[in-house]
């Protein structure tokens, strides 16, 4: 059933997305080009809506028997709206942080989906307390807003969100958690079927709607996937998150370290920086498909490690990370100080 119920999204997604097209031309739901946007034309936006009609779709046929079902519909909706309205009337950050704090709040508050504690690995456990709501709400609004800045290029928030949403669907097969994958399968194929559209050279824009809707589901179901285990285990969904988690933050550090507001807007974050380096608009959204499937692989062994094994794979993943934000630039051009170190190592190296 789960599996035919994927493909019914899929399908009205690719049905769907058309008719979303002409009523986002309609009510003029369009994005414009500027300095900071790839796209040379005016682009119909409010694509996630259809994401999320066909995503309402597989949730009826399913109709899930589990608690946490009617709060994540009822935030999601609530999401909706937020990123329904942004895309209509551009609102301002303060409305769309708020419309953001009340979805979390739904499934937090209400639903009661909370990180209460994790396990430590050498012993003993780490309990939030009174921490774990607002811990749990920072999450589900930290990640919804680093799917968002991601969405720069054709197909880019879309793809790492399906090979996002299919890690977790997986793993949550693997543990026996059938809630966490039908509802990670149903959002996966409305998804896909939307990435028909959007892939490069992109007939419609997903928008603050479907970028805003993907990222609560994908921060909800990584809690649900992981809560109340190993630090290792509650590692696994930032791995899986790898991409957005790592642009996010290094948007942050760069920020800073240029002295520029942490909310000011730039177009140095992956995508730009592959694209300043000569990779075509679709080099540049496969080579970061790749990258986000490398973390998804590494948490799938992660998951699979003993403690040791566990240390080892982290710290590859940091030098890798580290490796690859000089190489590019993602902080600036100055900033190399690892390659500097190893060049400095195989300098004293020849020397001997």
């Amino acid at each position: 059933m789960l599996y035919l119920t994927l493909i019914i999204c899929f399908i009205s997604s690719i049905l769907l997305t058309p008719l979303v097209k002409r009523f986002a031309l309609k009510i003029g739901a369009t994005d414009k080009p500027n300095k900071r946007k790839v796209h040379q034309k005016i682009m119909p936006r409010l694509g996630g809506l259809a994401i999320y009609l066909s995503f309402l779709i597989g949730f009826m046929i399913l109709s899930p028997d589990n608690q946490d079902a009617l709060p994540i519909l009822v935030g999601a909706t609530i999401i909706i709206i937020t990123g329904f309205f942004d895309d209509l009337l551009e609102i301002s950050p303060k409305w769309k942080l708020l419309g953001q704090l009340a979805a979390a709040a739904v499934v937090v508050i209400w639903g009661g989906i909370q990180v209460l504690f994790i396990n430590l690995p050498f012993g003993g456990y780490l309990e939030f307390g009174i921490f774990s709501i607002p811990l749990t709400i920072i999450w589900i609004v930290g990640i919804t807003n680093a799917i968002n800045l991601i969405d720069g290029l054709d197909g880019l928030a879309a793809g790492v969100s399906s090979i996002v949403l299919l890690t977790i669907s997986g793993m949550a097969v693997m543990m026996g958690d059938v809630f966490v994958a039908s509802i990670g399968a149903i959002v996966l194929g409305s998804t896909i079927g939307f990435l028909v559209y959007n892939f490069h050279p992109a007939k419609i824009f997903m928008g603050d709607t479907g970028a805003l809707f993907l990222g609560f589901m994908i921060s909800v179901l990584s809690l649900l996937g992981f809560k109340n285990v190993t630090v290792f285990s509650f590692i696994i969904p930032i791995i899986i998150l790898g991409v957005p988690i790592s642009d996010t933050f290094f948007a942050i550090i760069r920020r800073v370290v240029n002295k520029q507001p942490i909310s000011a807007p730039d177009k140095s974050h992956l995508h730009h920086c592959l694209l300043n380096l000569g990779f075509t608009h679709r080099q540049t959204v496969l080579v970061i498909y790749a990258i986000s499937a490398v973390f998804a692989l590494s948490a799938v062994l992660l998951s699979q490690a003993a403690l040791w094994g566990a240390f080892f794979i982290i710290s590859i993943l940091i030098v890798a990370i580290e490796l690859l934000v000089e190489k590019i630039g993602l902080i600036n051009k100055d900033y190399r100080p690892l390659i500097k170190f190893v060049r400095r190592g195989m300098r004293y190296a020849a020397r001997k």
